[in-house]
């Protein structure tokens, strides 16, 4: 039940802000608002009519040793320089116009508001993301013995998950070579969040490697 519960809502959430993204088009706040329900709901539901805390589990640090997150920035740091690196190596293949045009009509972000976007996706939505796929899917079935189950879906829903967001930005070779890289790095989170029984060693990653692409994106809108 617990197991069947974590599959089917979390699936039927990415399934619901898939539509919202590519079929409804809504705004960045809207679709965030859906996103905010979805990824928060589904949780305290699950610890509530399965008597299982599982995302306030996750939330209590309490005799967490803090020296295990040094993986975290280790792994941040490596991160934010591949995706910096590979920014570079690849930018020749990637419409950076055309991301920031759609962005602009779909999302309605825009150069004046792309700071504030920029930092709430930094520090905000990261958390959101790493709470709901490694704190609330991947930990809790990790600890039921679904070891196996739960390194494969978590990463594999990660990273189907962010196809809604840059389907349309890049060739299908890219988008899938993106999609893979986006399960391996899933699959690294994991295994991080093992490590301390919690999301913050993956939530650092996170947020170094957001770091990364919203300095790209402030490039991409010729802000620096």
């Amino acid at each position: 039940m617990k197991r069947a519960y974590i599959i089917g809502f979390s699936l039927a959430a990415c399934i619901i802000l898939y539509l919202v993204e590519q079929v409804f088009a809504v705004d960045y706040i809207t679709k965030t608002f859906v996103k905010l329900i979805l990824f928060t709901l589904i949780p305290f539901i699950y610890s509530k009519l399965l008597k299982k805390c599982g995302a306030k589990d996750v939330l209590n640090f309490t005799g967490i040793d803090t020296s295990a997150f040094k993986l975290g920035l280790i792994f941040g740091a490596l991160s934010f320089a591949v995706i910096v690196a590979a920014y570079f190596v690849l930018r020749g293949y990637i419409d950076l116009n055309g991301i920031a045009l759609e962005l602009q009509s779909k999302s309605k972000i825009t150069p004046s508001n792309f700071i504030y976007a920029g930092l709430y996706i930094t520090l905000g939505n990261s958390f959101l993301e790493e709470f709901f796929f490694r704190g609330f899917i991947f930990l809790n079935l990790y600890y039921q013995g679904y070891e196996k189950l739960a390194y494969i879906y978590s990463s594999v829903l990660f990273g189907v998950y962010h196809i809604a967001i840059f389907k349309t930005w890049f060739a299908p070779l890219l988008t899938g070579l993106a999609l893979l890289g986006l399960i391996t790095v899933g699959i690294i989170f994991d295994w991080l969040d093992t490590k301390t029984g919690s999301f913050v060693n993956s939530w650092i990653v996170h947020i170094l490697a957001d770091s990364a692409i919203i300095i790209i994106g402030m490039r991409m809108f010729g802000m620096i």
